[in-house]
């Protein structure tokens, strides 16, 4: 809510007077992040997704909350370890944050438990189900207890804690069992220890019963079957608990020798990091609970978070989602490929004679555009040089191959790897060795500053001499991510882009810092704050009643200061401004005399949406931009990112209707209020039950239908998609 002193200051000369440092105009990036997670998991309560697809947003509410604990409120408590008092631009402390955040976390488990406790009643409508122990028929039993024989006891290791045996240490996201135990024909004599459950890597959380879609839990297997691992003994009790490590360990890089050497410390350290966080079962007695708390250095009181005998690490719900249920799952969407460059058999071919060409992720696939891109660059005898910059990728993204391949072949190839990419770093530092040992060159950036970008350059030698063809893109080269992420991506053969190219890899190959010119590229962090500022401000000086002004972002996060209170000003004047943002928003719609010509949808759907887009009117001279880049003061001061403009009827038509049609989404979107909280948009009619998401896909099959009769001379019309020349 506002200050009750700015209240009182709004009135007939509100937009003069109104104070832009209020902190009440400013809301909290870690409180608004807890928000967008609530909204997933409004989609694991809507009856309108299939049962499984419920499923899975509640399972990635858990693992959001597990990474909140380790980013987020790691960080804070760091803060707070250090003595910092400082109030962020909100007015609150570290303290007063973490206080406020856990209120939100206790409420949202509490409707998590009871989202799971429907889904598994639906579940078991649907023949899954998680079945209790007791539950089981003697078959089922002595079923589990063979699998545990042969399966799980091998890997269990029992630790005592006593005495003899100080407290074991306790690695992150485990389930474990504190186990209480008396020893026979020794009266009152007892003991406890701890049982690590080997799921993740080593089993599968689920252990599923024969012939059915019947499953038990691990650690109950574990649990009932306790007499295999400390026989003779009497078990007094069993609870189960986990823990979550901060994994804010960054060292200051700018006094390291070897950045890779540092990395690795990191990360054997980051094991070994505090603890922010203990789940436990909540049936376990208050003796036990104080005792963990004390070994792990928890406050019992606000660290201590309890499922009241639900499970434990929902994330693991990622199994079940998996079943091959067709009628419980989503409508499979398989992405098409880009009609054009479906066309011809050289890639670059057609950028050049028909480019440039924009991509649209998961709708169009990632693998016949980004990664035949890559492909064609490394084995076309006309490319010289394949330079890019890696932040993301996985094992089933062939773009490691396709440079590996090229290298070995005699091209020059440059890949300048994010080895700070949190937890990517182990994969990223083993991705840099394999590209190494086939002879690329390898760099990790510039030191202090981590390399967000998503950008390929390739250097060929056309008909009439060097040409430069890009890639800019706003996801990571990761195939995984491309099936599930919305993203967006540019191929173009531009000159003044492919000579930006090549001073930005100057740039992060070297480090060198002299004064770079950029001719069309806004990278972070030397240009593109101050880029966004002045067109803010320009569409502010240029509105008028006959010409309004109209500035449009799409984006994961608007957490940067300067940013939220330009677009205040420029609202305050009379600005239109359309914010469409996944998660943080610091910026309030709808405040009397300040922001009522702003609105802030979020959309939340069957993709995560993860595009940047950047729309300025510009007095009818408008402006289109995508890239890496979030307006968020990390990104825009301490990271390289690249944005792009995009020019051509046809591009720009469909990043016109991207932001149309999310805007004006009913199905998915959901619209912050003055106050901060956000409102989920209710269908007016039919039509408005079609989401942005379900648009774009049906847009995209369209746009191949287009180009299939056009080239079959039925239809002889513009095709979105392209700039047509």
């Amino acid at each position: 809510m506002l200050s009750q002193e700015a209240e009182d200051r709004i009135g007939e000369d509100a937009a003069e007077t109104l104070d832009l440092n209020d902190p009440s105009l400013y809301l909290n990036r870690e409180l608004t992040w807890l928000a967008f997670n609530r909204r997933v998991l409004s989609e694991a309560e809507d009856p309108r997704n299939p049962l499984l697809e419920r499923l899975k947003f509640l399972a990635i509410v858990s693992s959001n909350l597990d990474e909140f604990f380790m980013k987020r409120i790691g960080g804070l408590k760091q803060q707070l370890g250090a003595g910092m008092s400082k109030k962020t631009v909100d007015g609150r402390t570290p303290r007063e944050q973490i206080t406020e955040c856990y209120a939100q976390v206790r409420e949202q488990e509490e409707a998590q438990r009871e989202v799971l406790d429907k889904l598994l009643a639906e579940l078991q409508d649907n023949e899954i189900e998680i079945v209790q122990y007791d539950a089981l028929g003697a078959e089922d039993i002595d079923f589990l207890r063979g699998h545990f024989h042969d399966n799980i006891f091998p890997l269990i290791t029992p630790q005592s804690i006593d005495s003899a045996h100080p407290f074991p240490f306790i690695s992150n996201l485990s389930l474990n069992l504190l186990v209480h135990l008396r020893f026979p024909n020794h009266e009152g004599r007892t003991s406890l220890a701890r049982i690590k459950v080997p799921t993740g890597e080593n089993l599968p959380r689920f252990v599923k019963l024969p012939g059915r879609n019947h499953f038990v839990p691990l650690e109950e297997v574990v649990r009932n079957n306790l007499d295999m691992l400390v026989p003779e003994m009497d078990i007094v009790s069993v609870y189960i608990f986990r823990v979550t490590r901060n994994a804010n360990s960054e060292r200051n890089e700018e006094h390291a020798d070897d950045l890779l050497s540092m990395i690795e410390s990191e990360l054997r350290e980051r094991r070994f990091a505090p603890i922010v966080r203990l789940q436990i079962q909540g049936d376990m007695d208050e003796t036990s609970r104080g005792m963990l708390a004390a070994e792990l250095g928890l406050d019992e009181h606000e660290d201590v978070f309890s499922a009241w005998g639900d499970m434990l690490a929902m994330r693991d719900l990622f199994e079940l989602v998996a079943i091959d249920t067709p009628e419980l799952h989503d409508e499979p969407y398989q992405p098409v490929d880009h009609p054009e460059l479906a066309q011809g058999t050289n890639i670059f071919h057609l950028i050049r004679d028909r480019g440039p060409y924009l991509l649209q992720h998961p709708y169009e696939s990632f693998g016949s555009s980004v990664e035949r891109f890559l492909k064609e660059a490394a084995r076309d005898p006309k490319v010289r040089a394949i330079k890019m910059t890696l932040y993301r990728t996985s094992s089933d993204t062939k773009v490691i191959d396709h440079l590996v391949y090229a290298a070995r072949i005699g091209k020059q190839v440059a890949v300048v790897v994010e080895l700070k990419a949190r937890f990517d770093e182990a994969a990223n530092i083993r991705w840099a060795a394999r590209m190494e040992e086939a002879g690329i060159h390898v760099t990790y950036g510039v030191v202090g500053l981590k390399t967000h970008s998503k950008i390929v350059l390739v250097v060929r030698n056309d008909y009439n001499g060097l040409k430069r063809y890009l890639h800019i893109g706003t996801g990571n080269y990761h195939a995984g991510t491309a099936r599930l992420y919305s993203d967006l991506g540019i191929l173009t053969d531009d000159r003044d882009l492919g000579r930006d190219a090549t001073e930005l890899f100057n740039y992060l190959t070297t480090g060198y810092t002299p004064e770079r010119y950029y001719r069309k590229l806004l990278p972070a962090p030397k240009v593109l704050k101050a880029a966004l500022l002045a067109r803010i401000e320009r569409e502010r000086a240029s509105h008028s009643a006959d010409n309004p002004g109209l500035i449009q972002f799409k984006m994961n996060a608007l957490e940067d200061v300067d940013i939220t209170r330009a677009l205040y000003e420029a609202s305050r004047d009379g600005v239109r401004v359309d914010l469409i943002v996944r998660d943080t928003c610091r910026l309030r719609p709808g405040v009397p005399g300040l922001s009522e010509s702003a609105r802030v949808i979020s959309i939340v759907g069957r993709f995560l949406e993860h595009t940047r887009i950047y729309y300025f009117k510009n007095g009818g001279e408008e402006e289109y931009f995508i890239g890496s880049a979030d307006c968020m003061k990390r990104n825009l001061e301490s990271r390289i990112e690249v944005v792009t403009p995009v020019v051509g009827e046809g591009l720009r038509a469909e990043l016109r209707f991207m932001l149309d049609s999310q805007l004006e989404d009913y199905r998915n979107g959901w619209e912050m209020q003055s106050d901060g909280n956000y409102i989920r948009r209710v269908p007016r009619d039919e039509h408005d039950e079609i989401g942005s998401q379900r648009k774009l896909m049906d847009r995209a099959k369209k746009r191949v239908k287009q180009v299939t009769r056009y080239q079959k001379g039925k239809a002889r019309r513009p095709v979105a998609g392209r700039n047509l020349r």
